[in-house]
């Protein structure tokens, strides 16, 4: 073959290879990073194919002209080759193991700083109208809802998975962008762009489809640069991206939180947050911050896995690895489940601690910033969220509802989990309140308030907290009465001439509330509430 046909045929080969390599990075976006196991892999790939491509490949070609066998170990640059791709894997098998809590306990140990919190002090007793309902599937039943009743837009689009739960405007919601429907839909709307995002107010049950004056143009919805990863590894080809958050600003306007991960220990270990970037969804624009520069209105900065996991390493660390796996003297690790607490305007990842035996109580439970990573611990004995579930379900077996994951609240001064208890399609039905310390107290109710009500009389029974509220009497003139409609039950508000209260009358309990209108002289007996008197007897 002539020296130009060789030439030819390489320049080909390399052409080939090159265009498997920009199509691997562009599809796979590995950050350009010795802390990053992709980059690893993308550079023992890179090192296999030019082995092939330059040294087996003309080797196999040469040897069929010629009529022998290929002669591979006799190639000095094929052995080269050969021992740089072992090197690369090697060096990242060391580099692994060196980075690990086998060799790094007590560096691990320290990545989290823990403080001891006062739980009274420290997270201000409820207001039930603010205590977050949904969980996430709840969440997507309300979106997926509202959804198929736009009838302009859900057979283009539907609701992404996100989901994410923060505090927006001093409200707790779940947002959530929408996605096209398929790749067909894509086609057919990705020059307009995604219109709107949804919003659920956790609290109220409220799902609203926002609309949008400039669409979402950068989502992880799209195929091509526009998608929001790859739109990032572009611009930011050295950050090695943790998980990116939906949120919105105080505005409304939509972003996505992309945490930037930083490796403390060794090549991979030691996982943290080292700065953030926030992306635009309509523009594309990006702000490159540090952690302590985040904007207050940003909830979501560490995921709330990550943050479990620090704490993980902080419990099972302290006496070295060995006795983590062995003798696991002094281990203490989270429980199996999470949940969020709004406090002050920040989301905090709650979630219990117990010994790694596994058995069902809690020694107490960390609240974990998800914006600054400030950790407090609270040491309070009582049943793990698992049992707590269970005897939550188990006032309602009859029914067979299943218990959501307890959120944690101040209830009188007591660590309370609140449950939602839901059907078998996913609906929910009653509401539960379980003591901390003492989960065969369980309070259940059809409603917030009436679940509330229960809890406190059981308190008051078993000589916890304050004690139930003494009944009192009024009696006038019904100077205003307005019938209103809370969580599916019908009420009464009344109000008496030159009486300033406000008396809440629940139709289902009170019937003879019906018998009255405006005008009429009425009695009525009714303990006080936060916002409203809760009448008892009406005559």
């Amino acid at each position: 073959m002539s020296k130009s046909k060789k030439l030819k045929r390489r320049i080909i080969l390399i052409a080939v290879l090159a265009a498997i390599v920009f199509l691997y990075y562009y599809i796979e976006l590995p950050a350009i990073n010795i802390h990053s196991g992709g980059f690893w892999g993308f550079m023992i790939l890179i090192a296999i194919l030019l082995v092939a491509v330059l040294r087996v490949l003309p080797l196999i070609k040469r040897s069929q002209e010629d009529g022998i066998s290929p002669d591979f170990r006799g190639d000095k640059p094929l052995r080269v080759g050969i021992i740089i791709v072992g090197a690369l894997i090697l060096i990242f098998i060391i580099g692994s193991i060196l980075s690990s809590p086998i060799v790094n306990a007590g560096k691990y140990q320290k990545l989290l700083t823990v403080q001891e919190g006062d739980f009274a002090s420290d997270i201000e007793e409820v207001d039930i109208k603010t205590i977050p309902l949904l969980d996430k599937d709840s969440a997507t039943l309300l979106g997926n809802r509202k959804m198929g009743s736009m009838a302009d837009m859900v057979s283009q689009f539907e609701v992404a998975d996100d989901y994410s739960q923060i505090n927006y405007q001093d409200a707790p919601v779940r947002v959530s962008p929408l996605t096209y429907a398929s790749p067909i839909k894509w086609l057919t709307n990705q020059s307009s762009g995604i219109p709107a995002y949804m919003k659920i107010d956790m609290a109220t049950q409220d799902t609203e489809l926002v609309k949008l004056d400039k669409p979402i143009r950068y989502s992880k919805g799209e195929h091509f640069n526009r998608n929001i990863y790859r739109h990032l590894r572009f611009k930011y080809p050295t950050y090695i991206f943790d998980n990116l958050f939906f949120e919105i600003d105080d505005e409304g306007t939509p972003w996505y939180i992309c945490s930037v991960k930083k490796f403390t220990i060794g090549l991979f270990g030691g996982q943290t947050i080292g700065r953030v970037v926030l992306c635009n969804a309509q523009t594309g624009e990006c702000q490159d911050l540090a952690v302590e520069d985040v904007p207050q209105w940003v909830d979501k900065v560490y995921s709330a896995e990550l943050l479990t996991q620090f704490y993980d390493y902080y419990g099972t660390l302290k006496h070295g690895w060995l006795n983590s796996v062995l003798g696991q003297k002094d281990c203490l690790t989270t429980t199996d489940g999470y949940n969020y607490l709004a406090i002050d305007d920040d989301v905090w990842v709650y979630t219990g601690v117990t010994s790694v035996t596994g058995d069902q109580s809690i020694v107490g439970f960390v609240l974990m910033n998800q914006r600054t990573k400030e950790t407090k611990f609270y040491s309070v004995t009582g049943a793990v969220e698992n049992s707590a579930m269970g005897s939550a379900e188990g006032q309602v077996q009859n029914l067979g509802y299943r218990a959501t994951f307890p959120l944690l609240l101040n209830i009188s001064d007591q660590p309370t989990y609140f449950l939602a208890l839901k059907d078998d399609s996913g609906l929910v039905k009653k509401y539960a309140l379980v003591n901390v310390q003492k989960y065969q107290i369980v309070a259940i109710g059809d409603t917030v308030s009436e679940c509330q009500e229960n809890y406190a009389k059981l308190l008051a029974t078993n000589d916890i907290g304050t004690e139930v509220k003494e009944s009192q009497s009024a009696r006038g003139i019904i100077e205003k009465m307005v019938q209103v409609v809370v969580e599916g039950n019908t009420h009464f508000y009344i109000m008496l001439e030159g009486d300033e209260n406000l008396y809440d009358v629940n139709v289902a309990e009170n019937l003879d509330v019906l018998r009255f209108d405006v005008g009429d002289r009425i009695t009525i007996e009714y303990t006080e509430g936060v916002d409203s008197c809760i009448v008892s007897e009406i005559k």
